[in-house]
């Protein structure tokens, strides 16, 4: 049968889904986490996380990911996603349709009835008249008027009373009886309609499961693709995470050389003339062979040591302790526990005492160029039509320092070449006023720190797709627990709900009540294949982004204290119950709340 069909299916994509959710999160699958059981209460329905009508949100381009293998898997499972979104919406305006011929063809059988009724009164009313005239021995006509007429003008008024009560009850009979033949014709036509309806329905109920097959067979396709991502994912992380440890050592090494030979960094304004640098310090001679302001050198037993301002080693050394902290898109993206590009830069100078301003374009526009750059200077990277879209800390002349979006953290990455870098600032000189930096003028989707962002889908909504993982397969690494069970969510979100949470607490004794988070794209296939009506299409839902709950303990109901107070102070922590969520407007799902960052 297509029900069992369709469970077969299932297991194959979920079984895949968590090979490549063990892939991206560098675990066994054995250890993928499962659907995290709710803190307090019963779980509400099954819902669908994202409003009626919503497109596939994952529009990215394939390098936005963090390894063209999982660009590659991303694509092949759009296709599939796309059709069983379609069908979901088509699916839903069916439902719709149905109900509204079954609600007319029960409005037409009604009126149909009211109908019958009135014909059968009129006809009532007429065999009763007769039934009395005859009773008294005849019927009015014209003929009997004329007899029993005492005038002229009596006679004429009599006629014109038969005349009138004749017609009347021919009209009123008349009437009744259209009206009878138009209700059964409404009738006949509403119930065509509710066939048709239903007919389509049935037609797209099987087409679904036809879809739904599909994408378990893809899956089953994809089995190889997923163990080539495997291979090339692990070796990716781990080279990553060698790299970074290889990094801070190289950098400790070199602070500890300063110390060994009794070096202290001297301050950044004591550096910024070469021709006034303390009598122990020797300049750096730039490309053009001019002496560098901002950076010395000097002679340690026949060495030359690079001396940077205490201020930037400072920074580096605030910089380097955040490798491997997970990455948060948002422009407040400054730590401790994620960062952005432009957030990441900002802090790790904010610890050296040098305060710069927090996007990274505003970065660009108010530090002074250098041409040779050092460790400590920052690179700000485009291409130029993409706009200032990231920015990093130098380590030497072929590394940085970075939070990059498609690798979802703070990592030491390749300096890049060509167009993609936009010049180079050097934070301990000083400031100079904001100058004119490059913008976005393609009209084309936002890329930040690496990364394409997408937008919201409305209003009150959350943003759709970020850092270089599929929907539902972020890494763990990536996302931050929430302090309840093992819920997580995306770091500044988390962070965000946390705040929440305890406001929450003061006002009803106990945080906030969770059922779900972070949805894994096999929960969300095992939702789709109980609830395809109602669930998200697997891929789409702003649970797989790590920005959505689903909330218990009183919050699940419109009238309840708990809702009440989630709608009055939820957006002052960046939290919204979308519009599409509320009454009457479309899918009623009051413990649903997606993080906004507003």
């Amino acid at each position: 049968m297509r029900g069992q069909r369709k469970i077969r299916g299932q297991r194959k994509i979920t079984a895949a889904a968590l090979a490549l959710a063990a892939v991206l999160t560098g675990l066994p699958a054995a250890a993928q986490p499962t659907q995290p059981a709710p803190t307090q209460g019963d779980p509400p329905q099954i819902e669908a996380g994202v409003g009626p009508g919503a497109p596939v949100p994952d529009t990215r381009p394939g390098e936005a990911f963090a390894d063209p293998k999982v660009a590659e898997l991303q694509r092949t499972a759009t296709d599939v996603q796309r059709e069983l979104a379609d069908l979901s919406d088509r699916v839903r305006a069916a439902e719709d349709d149905l109900r509204s011929a079954t609600g007319t063809a029960t409005r037409a059988k009604t009126d149909r009835a009211a109908a019958d009724r009135v014909v059968a009164a009129q006809q009532g009313e007429v065999d009763a008249y007769s039934s009395a005239i005859y009773s008294a021995l005849a019927r009015p006509s014209d003929l009997q008027v004329l007899f029993t007429a005492g005038s002229a003008e009596d006679f004429l008024a009599g006629s014109e009373l038969v005349a009138r009560l004749r017609a009347d009850q021919d009209d009123r009979l008349s009437a009744a009886v259209s009206r009878q033949r138009a209700a059964i014709e409404a009738e006949d036509t509403a119930v065509g309609a509710e066939r048709s309806a239903a007919e389509r329905k049935a037609d797209l109920d099987r087409r679904t499961g036809d879809a739904s097959n599909r994408a378990a067979a893809v899956s089953s396709e994809l089995r190889g693709k997923v163990d080539d991502t495997n291979t090339a994912v692990v070796a990716q992380q781990k080279a990553q995470q060698e790299r970074n440890g290889k990094t801070a050592a190289n950098w400790k090494a070199y602070t500890d050389k300063l110390a060994a030979a009794k070096i202290t960094p001297p301050s950044a304004a004591a550096l910024r003339d070469p021709a006034r640098f303390p009598a122990w310090l020797l300049p750096l001679l730039g490309k053009t062979g001019v002496p560098q302001a901002g950076v010395a050198q000097v002679d340690v037993a026949g060495e030359r040591l690079l001396v940077l301002p205490a201020e930037t080693v400072k920074a580096v050394d605030a910089a380097v302790a955040a490798l491997g902290k997970p990455f948060v898109p948002g422009k407040g993206g400054e730590g401790p526990t994620a960062y952005s590009c432009d957030g990441l830069v900002r802090a790790a100078y904010a610890v050296g005492g040098i305060g710069l301003p927090a996007a990274a374009g505003e970065q660009m526009a108010v530090l002074t160029p250098v041409s040779d750059a050092r460790p400590g200077d920052v690179v700000f990277l485009g291409p130029a039509r993409l706009g200032v879209q990231g920015v990093g800390i130098v380590l030497d002349e072929r590394t940085m320092l970075a939070a990059d979006a498609r690798l979802a953290g703070v990592v030491v990455a390749d300096l890049p070449a060509g167009e993609t870098v936009l010049g180079f600032g050097r934070p301990a000189l000083a400031q100079r006023p904001a100058q004119p930096v490059p913008a976005a003028a393609d009209g084309g989707l936002p890329w930040r720190c690496g990364g394409v962002q997408l937008p919201a889908r409305g209003a009150g909504e959350a943003a759709g797709a970020w850092g270089g993982y599929p929907n539902g397969l972020i890494p763990l690494t990536a996302l931050c627990p929430l302090g309840q069970g093992s819920h997580v969510l995306r770091c500044d979100a988390a962070e965000a709900f946390r705040a929440m949470s305890a406001a929450y607490a003061a006002v009803f004794g106990a945080p906030i009540c969770l059922t779900d988070s972070y949805r894994t794209f096999a929960a969300q296939v095992r939702l789709y294949a109980v609830k395809p009506a109602l669930a998200a299409v697997p891929g789409t839902s702003n649970h797989g982004w790590g920005l959505a709950v689903d909330l218990c303990g009183g919050v699940q109901s419109f009238g309840s204290a708990e809702y009440a107070w989630m709608i009055s102070n939820a957006a002052l922590f960046g939290w919204s119950n979308p519009p599409w969520a509320r009454p009457g407007r479309g899918r009623e799902e009051p413990w649903h709340w997606e993080f906004t960052g507003a």
